[in-house]
């Protein structure tokens, strides 16, 4: 059995008063674009939605950094998915598409995320394992 290794690693901060001038100004737009409707619908459910999109979006970063592409032609907003366990409440990530065509291709078994927000920030990190068969 080979031990992982890491392939990439990626932060990102989102001022949630930003987030909630966005949500704000282009509501479904905005949504639709970068967030699945699971994720919505999570986010919608809160008391403070802003907080939680900040969230997401600031996890959906920190992975698109780890991989060293960035939000484009091999990661797309959708791409990402942002699940909760059910048990703990930790978040992780779930590839569909360009991403998972993406993280195959580089090799990446597991994308961990740590993800933690106040009042006024949230913050993602997000680090890519692969496995080591030297």
């Amino acid at each position: 059995m080979s031990a992982p290794r890491v392939l990439g690693t990626g932060i990102d901060i989102v001022e949630t008063e930003r987030m909630r001038a966005l949500l704000e100004r282009w509501d479904a737009r905005f949504k639709g674009r970068v967030f699945l409707p699971a994720e919505q619908a999570y986010c919608d459910d809160k008391a403070f939605p802003s907080r939680h999109y900040a969230g997401r979006f600031a996890v959906k970063e920190a992975v698109s950094k780890a991989f060293g592409t960035g939000i484009g032609p091999s990661l797309n907003w959708l791409d990402i998915e942002v699940v909760r366990d059910s048990g703990t409440g930790a978040p992780s990530v779930r590839m569909h598409g360009r991403a998972a065509e993406t993280a195959r291709g580089r090799g990446v078994a597991d994308v961990l995320v740590s993800l933690s927000h106040t009042h006024n920030c949230a913050v993602a990190h997000a680090l890519l394992l692969g496995r080591n068969d030297a």
